[in-house]
């Protein structure tokens, strides 16, 4: 009884779904700032980066996408878990979502967080379809004797269609509204710092929140306007 309890008990669905969660968090953090060598008009460093990661990691690569693709799954269905929890608590939801003040955290972003997870969730999918297992093009980039794979090209041409632009835009909108809630209250269910430290941990989840979902609006933007990843 005591072992299922590690795994069921409400502390323990919040405290998987959390760590799991900000696994996440930290690779879409790195993934962005390796996404942000797109705005260079020279195909090479972006190619290069990403030749590196699936080619020139080894076995490294397949341990660590297994590893994402768990974590997520445990995000995912601790997640839904918790929020039957929470709706078989209060079976009657609010008639109207405000910002609430005070001590209370609750927010547009803290009531959405289901329908938002299942929304970036299909994105991913879809993400994945068009990106990594999208069109192939291939060529020599400077320094090389061989071939690689032009995933420059590739996203260049997929943020030259307006509606693929509209898509992505609205979804990082929606993933800065379940970010904001879902850092800093991470951090809360991991015990990470005392009560008093509240209000600095929820400024630093907003604000973390807000510059991830800025700076994935703002490259298809830049590409689409620019016509390629480079200046103006």
């Amino acid at each position: 009884m005591r072992f299922k309890m590690i795994f069921t008990s409400s502390v323990a669905k919040k405290i998987y779904m959390s760590i799991a969660g900000l696994v996440w968090v930290l690779f879409v953090t790195v993934h962005l700032l390796g996404n942000l060598q797109l705005l260079n008009s020279d195909p090479d460093p972006f190619n290069k980066y990403s030749y590196f990661l699936t080619e020139q990691t080894g076995e490294i690569i397949y341990v660590l996408e297994f590893l994402l693709v768990l974590f997520l799954v445990t995000h995912f269905v601790y997640g839904i878990w918790v929020q039957i929890g929470n709706w078989r608590a209060r079976p009657q939801g609010y008639s109207m979502v405000r910002w609430a003040k005070h001590t209370s955290r609750r927010s547009i972003g803290s009531v959405t967080m289901i329908y938002t997870g299942v929304i970036i969730l299909a994105f991913i999918v879809i993400h994945l379809i068009n990106f990594k297992y999208g069109t192939v093009y291939m060529y020599t980039p400077k320094g090389f004797t061989h071939p690689i794979r032009d995933l420059h090209r590739t996203v260049i041409e997929f943020f030259r269609n307006p509606w693929n632009v509209t898509f992505y835009v609205i979804t990082m909108v929606l993933l800065g509204f379940h970010l904001s809630h879902a850092i800093w209250s991470s951090l809360q269910s991991l015990g990470i710092g005392s009560p008093r430290f509240t209000p600095f941990w929820y400024t630093v989840g907003l604000i973390w929140a807000i510059v991830l979902a800025a700076g994935f609006i703002f490259l298809p933007l830049w590409i689409y306007f620019t016509g390629t990843g480079g200046a103006l």
